[in-house]
Formats: C-alpha cells, structure tokens, sequence
C-alpha cells in the first residue's frame, strides 16, 4: 500500500508540475501589462493568435489556406481578423474572371475575358445609366459598392494570385468604396509562412481602372484617392504606433520576420456603419498612398501582366493604392467619386 501511495503521489506530482510548465510556456512571451498601456491611441489593442473560427473559406489548389478568426482586445472587444467579409455571402455578387489560376479561367487579354461575358455580370445601379467596366487586381482580397451598392467581390481571398472584372450601370457622378484586405495564415497577427520564416507580415495593394461604355478611362487608382486603416499587425512593440490627425501610423515599426510571434500585438478601429454610402464624409480621411510595381511585387504574375495594357496604359496609368504602411495594414477602406 505504501508503494502504491507513493506512486499515486508522484503521478499527481508530475502531473501538478508539468500543467505548471505547461502554463509557463504558453505564456512565457506575454507582454506585461505596464508595456500594453504604453499605447495611447485610438484603437483597440490585441494580442496573440486569433481563435480561429474557419479553417479555409477556400480551397484553391496551391493557394493558401485563408482563415478567419476572432481576436478579443484588452477591453473586452471582440474583432473578426483579417477582417469582417461578404465572400461567402451569395447575395454579395462575385466579380469576374479575368485571369484566375484556382478556377483555370486564364485570358490573355482583356478583350477575350470581356467577349465571354453574356451581360448577366452587370449589376444595375442606375436604370438609366452606362455600363462601366473596371478592372481591378488586389493583393489579396477586395469587396466594391457603388453609391453603396455591392457590385463585385474578388474570387480568391487570398491566393493563387488573381484579377477580375466588375461592371455595373450606373450613372455619374458616381462613388466607388472598396474594402481591401491583405489576409493572414497566422489568425489575428498579420502574417503567414514566407521566406523560411513562419511569422513573415505579407504585403497588400490594389490598382483599379475604369473604362466607361465608350472604352475611354473615366477613373484609374491614384493618391487622389481615400484611404483609411482598420486592422494593423503585427506589431512588436506598441511605442512606435503614432496617430496624427486621421493618420494612423505604423511606418517607425519593424517589419522583420521572425520564427515566433506570438506575443506580438494587433490594432484595431471600428468600421463606420455607411462608409460605403455617397453621403458618407471622408474629407478627413487621409489620401491613400501610391507604391511602385516593383515594391508590391507583380511582374511575375501572369495574373497583372497579361493586362499592362489596361493597368500600365501609356496615356493613363493606374496606380498601386493602399495606406501609409502597405505591409503592416492589412484592412483598408478606399473611396473615390467619379464625376
């Protein structure tokens, strides 16, 4: 009997001790709380892997799993990362294809993709306007309404790599808002596996053309365009996040790769109820910030140089938008009125 005790005494010892270490670990990389409060801005302030809610809203073959997840703040707030989407809404129509690796839609002109669409992709805004065709290719995912109604969804969330095509009859002048988000496979931490590294903050950017019934260039993505930051990770260290005005900034924060991390921090600001409405303010809003082809890295995509002719047009060309960090700020609005 004694031996027996002595037995159950050490399993329940060891068992006691290795839930502590067990513990210990999982929290080893958690940030004080004194560091937490450095951050003095307006968001809400996360920090950690996100619950995962949905493993994949997409299966495309040799694209990424794209994930989302849930991720409660210090406050108490609840934020769905990489960011609260339509793309498994059916009443939010998809946009179409123009060159598309997960459906095997692949043109190699813009002229092609449009002569195989029938008319039923034209999302009527106005009875009594023209059809505007819009070429868009984001980094990764992006949602449009036009004067608040949805027109065109992007068909991969996150990758392989693809454009579309969105129409729609409307008249002008007319307002174009997008969401724009730069998924995630590590959930609510703004990063996925890349370049031997399993924390690596990917990069965003989208570019947009307009075409009106006449073929002629209406609009083109510019920093002439709106654009605010909603969701921003990850972040090392809460002390090089700085607000002014409506800016909010993240350019004085590392955005070095790294085995871990896990502890890292996440920003997050809540989306207005009618920012896609032609009656919302965005005076305020900060114009969006233009990157160089080279920096968000397309010339090896099939996917943006088979159209250089829509997106790089000698006469009009259309710019890479996003906000003033295109690495770390993975949800953006966008707003511009074509008039």
């Amino acid at each position: 009997m004694k031996q027996t005790s002595l037995v159950i005494l050490a399993l329940i010892s060891f068992t006691i001790i290795g839930c502590k270490n067990s513990n210990k670990t999982a929290q080893t990389d958690v940030k004080p709380k004194s560091e937490i409060n450095i951050y003095k801005g307006t968001a809400s302030v996360s920090q950690g892997l996100a619950t995962v809610e949905t493993e994949n809203i997409y299966d495309c073959d040799r694209g990424r799993k794209a994930p989302i997840g849930t991720s409660t703040a210090t406050d108490g707030s609840s934020w769905t990362v990489p960011a609260l989407v339509n793309f498994t809404d059916d009443n939010f129509p998809f946009a179409s294809d123009l060159f598309n690796p997960c459906t095997k839609v692949e043109y190699a002109s813009a002229d092609e993709a449009l002569a195989a669409l029938d008319g039923t992709d034209i999302v009527e805004v106005d009875a009594d306007g023209e059809v505007i065709t819009a070429y868009i290719f984001a980094d990764n995912y992006f949602e449009m309404y036009i004067n608040g109604i949805p027109v065109g969804k992007d068909n991969v969330p996150f990758t392989q790599f693809n454009s579309n095509i969105v129409r729609f009859k409307v008249k002008t002048p007319f307002t174009i808002a997008m969401k724009l988000v730069d998924w995630e496979e590590n959930s609510g931490l703004g990063s996925e596996s890349n370049r031997g590294k399993a924390f690596h903050p990917g990069d965003g950017g989208m570019v947009g053309v307009f075409k009106n019934a006449n073929n002629e260039i209406i609009a083109t993505t510019s920093s002439n365009w709106k654009a605010q930051t909603y969701y921003t990770a990850p972040i090392k260290d809460l002390s090089c996040v700085s607000e002014k005005g409506a800016l909010r900034l993240s350019d004085n924060c590392s955005t070095e790769d790294s085995d871990d991390g896990t502890s890292y921090f996440a920003l997050h600001w809540k989306t207005p109820s009618d920012w896609q409405s032609t009656s919302f303010d965005d005076s305020q809003w900060p114009n969006a910030s233009v990157y160089a082809n080279n920096v968000i890295g397309v010339d090896n995509k099939p996917s943006y140089t088979n159209f250089t002719d829509i997106f790089d047009n000698t006469s009009t060309d259309a710019q890479f938008i996003w906000s003033t960090n295109v690495i770390l700020d993975n949800e953006v609005l966008v707003r511009y009125t074509v008039d």
